[in-house]
């Protein structure tokens, strides 16, 4: 297994999936713990069915940069939910299923009506679950996601303490003069970036997991913010890395084997807080 782990390593395309892979555990990791704390988790679901649709519409228009599409409407998207789920006639978490029901079955029908693939149900799969997309990436399409990932961390370090009193108490927060809704806005549009970059590496359907399971493991393990975010962190770009490595000797589907690591981390978290007295 070494020996054929080995192989695969020495060739650029594998060394660019596991450095893109890290990079997108770690970004989802770090706003995953406010999402959950939030209780906004479902913005990933709702956002990443956007980008499935956005895609759709960027494949019809057959354009040579996809992203360059569906970047900006996500990142739209993402400020049209944080303004509608301020609005006392739909809630949150109605605008979330509204924006997300709504651009999945445009983005199929659209597929449907005008794309030429001729194998559109594997294309769906694909985009839904995750591809082998993340190991034929360029040299150039992982510039852009250090970049990008690189973007995402620093602000989170830069803004960590009016991150951490919006996340906890947004009251408190506004009454100390803290901008709510500007970071509020920060993190939406931050977590869209991340989401469209994770659609190649897990699939828009799996999206969520990256988010949420690292924050829920390290929240049964650790009780302060701090101590969570860190080994949420840790534990997202050791189970992302594990599940592209057994993805890659195995031949498995990558989105569904990190998704699987990430369980299992999870139940180990369970067993661990049941064996020290936690909950």
């Amino acid at each position: 297994m070494i020996g054929t782990l080995a192989t695969y390593l020495a060739f650029p395309f594998v060394r660019y999936a596991l450095v893109v892979g890290v990079l997108i555990a770690l970004c989802s990791s770090l706003l995953g713990v406010t999402l959950v704390l939030k209780r906004f988790s479902f913005i990933g679901d709702g956002l990443s069915h956007v980008a499935f649709g956005a895609l759709a519409i960027a494949g019809i228009l057959n354009l040579t940069d996809d992203m360059l599409f569906v970047l900006p409407v996500t990142v739209l998207a993402a400020v049209l939910l944080l303004r509608t789920g301020q609005n006392t006639k739909i809630k949150g978490d109605a605008a979330i299923a509204m924006i997300s029901v709504s651009a999945l079955a445009i983005g199929y029908l659209l597929m449907n009506l005008f794309s030429t693939s001729t194998n559109l149900s594997g294309d769906v799969c694909s985009t839904l679950f995750g591809s082998t997309s993340i190991l034929t990436l360029t040299k150039g399409e992982v510039w852009l996601c250090a970049v990008l990932s690189l973007s995402v961390v620093a602000l989170f370090v830069l803004f960590y303490n009016r991150l951490f009193a919006v996340t906890f108490d947004e009251d408190f927060a506004r009454a100390s003069g803290t901008r709510v809704e500007a970071y509020n806005l920060l993190i939406a549009v931050v977590i869209a970036v991340i989401i469209v970059l994770a659609m190649n590496l897990v699939g828009s359907l799996l999206i969520s997991a990256l988010i949420i399971f690292p924050a829920m493991s390290a929240m049964r393990v650790f009780s302060s913010f701090k101590a969570v975010t860190v080994f949420s962190g840790v534990l997202s770009v050791v189970s992302a890395l594990l599940g592209m490595l057994i993805s890659i000797i195995y031949g498995t589907p990558v989105g569904a084997t990190i998704v699987a690591v990430d369980l299992a981390a999870f139940l180990l978290c369970c067993i661990a807080a049941r064996a020290k007295g936690g909950k």
